[in-house]
């Protein structure tokens, strides 16, 4: 039979974007180490509805680790202390009894609290519709295999469409940078002959779109693949400042 846990959750409450915040506590009793953490915190949210208190907010949808909405920092990290684990995806059989869990937004000028947990991320959406896309007429699904792609790129930009824009990378990052997360956005497009066409235009229409968001720049920290839990490497970092750096040069010559 599965012996449940007490934890201790020290929780960032805050009611609105321009209300003062902090951290409140809640004691946790006989949490199955079965559920997941927003399982555990939905336990929470039903006690504090029945005593007629606020629940907890926090944002979170598919719960299976591929839509990016959930998000949380608890005890310092990102999505917790698994790696390559969403927060709807890990599981309290990572805690102890007795244990003492803080969490907290994501903390970032370019994303502001909606409240308590929830933050505005829609500085990735910006992002996206700056230039994110491929905007050519890309025919039906047979043409999709027109173009002979090697495999080995199509692994590339495979993995850099893996992101699933959760913002982990900027929580992690002590500048608050979104590098990662625009890099393997147009990585993803411009390893692929899909892409080249409208690549130049793409690399100076996000990252522009980037630094007028207030996101930071990158210091070479790495803690942003570290913590995301899609695992995205920092070459595409690199990639990224390449195009941005090629696209730069080719609109000054024109």
């Amino acid at each position: 039979m599965n012996q449940g846990i007490d934890i201790t959750l020290k929780v960032w409450r805050q009611k609105g974007p321009g209300d003062k915040g902090g951290f409140e506590a809640y004691h946790a009793g006989n949490i199955s180490t079965d559920m997941s953490f927003l399982e555990m915190i939905d336990v929470v949210n039903e006690q504090l509805t029945r005593d007629g208190k606020d629940p907890i907010a926090f944002d979170h949808d598919c719960r299976e680790g591929i839509c990016g909405m959930c998000g949380a920092v608890v005890n310092g990290r990102p999505h917790g202390p698994e790696k390559g684990t969403t927060l709807c995806q890990l599981h309290m059989r990572h805690f102890s009894s007795g244990d003492t869990l803080v969490i907290e937004p994501w903390r970032a000028r370019a994303f502001p609290v909606i409240k308590d947990l929830v933050v505005d991320r829609s500085g990735f959406d910006q992002i996206i519709i700056a230039g994110g896309y491929i905007s050519v007429n890309t025919g039906g699904a047979p043409d999709a295999n027109a173009i002979p792609v090697a495999q080995e790129v199509a692994e590339r930009a495979m993995d850099a469409a893996a992101c699933i824009g959760c913002g982990a990378c900027v929580a992690a990052c002590p500048n608050a940078s979104a590098m990662l997360f625009v890099g393997a956005k147009i990585s993803q497009l411009a390893l692929l002959p899909h892409g080249r066409p409208e690549a130049a235009r793409r690399a100076l229409a996000m990252v522009r779109k980037m630094d007028a968001l207030c996101f930071g720049n990158c210091s070479n920290e790495r803690e942003c693949e570290a913590e995301c839990p899609k695992e995205i490497s920092i070459a595409n970092i690199a990639r990224m400042n390449r195009e941005f750096f090629k696209a730069g040069l080719f609109s000054a010559t024109r």
